[in-house]
């Protein structure tokens, strides 16, 4: 086995999110009075953070106080409504089956709210995924290594053990700087192109094409 660990982006890897995430930014957009922004322009502010995602989607004006008033109605609503509208993509859930069937260790780690992504692999991911870890205090979010090194710590293994999965330039970025390889998922936030034009050079068409590109 080359890859004992795969390590897994969350919102548009295994999960699409965008739907939760799109009536959350309006609802805080609507709660101060902002115009509120198409479910594509949320598709391309997602990938940094809950916090950026409000950050992008606010007027280019807006003031501080303003910006993290929108924040707290973000995510006071998102902690409620985060399971409305959010699933699995098709053939993921028998791609986690299949991997953890063959002994591969796997963690989550997204720069979504800690407490979303505990809901989430609670509601999605328990007995599979051994690791979920999401945005916490004093630790620098994706694109930055240090969640995928605190899960690598956390799965035992080392990084030359284990391969990234995801979904965007992040992604791509998060898993060159921990030294990782990247397989880019092509059903997710993003395009082909796109990831091409950030570096991407492993694909997955379909969830099976991991299960087959790592055994």
């Amino acid at each position: 086995m080359k890859y004992k660990a795969i390590i897994f982006d969350l919102d548009g890897t295994l999960t699409d999110t965008l739907e939760d995430l799109y009536l959350s930014v309006n609802h805080a957009l609507r709660s101060c009075d902002f115009p509120e922004r198409s479910l594509d322009e949320v598709r391309r502010f997602v990938g940094n953070g809950v916090r950026k995602l409000v950050e992008r989607s606010v007027p280019e004006d807006t003031d501080s106080i303003k910006l993290e008033r929108c924040f707290e109605a973000f995510r006071a609503h998102y902690i409620i409504h985060c399971q409305d509208h959010t699933c699995l993509y098709p053939g993921v859930a028998s791609l986690l089956t299949a991997l953890h069937a063959k002994g591969y260790r796997m963690a989550v780690v997204s720069n979504k709210l800690q407490k979303g992504v505990d809901e989430l692999a609670d509601l999605f991911f328990n007995g599979v995924i051994d690791v979920a870890i999401g945005e916490q205090q004093g630790v620098p979010r994706k694109p930055e290594p240090d969640m995928v090194i605190q899960a690598l710590e956390r799965l035992g293994v080392s990084k030359e053990e284990a391969i990234y999965v995801g979904d965007s330039d992040v992604d791509l970025q998060t898993a060159s700087n921990a030294g990782l390889p990247c397989i880019s998922v092509l059903w997710g936030f993003r395009s082909r192109d796109f990831l091409v034009a950030h570096g991407a050079t492993i694909f997955a068409e379909r969830p099976q094409d991991i299960l087959d590109f790592v055994g």
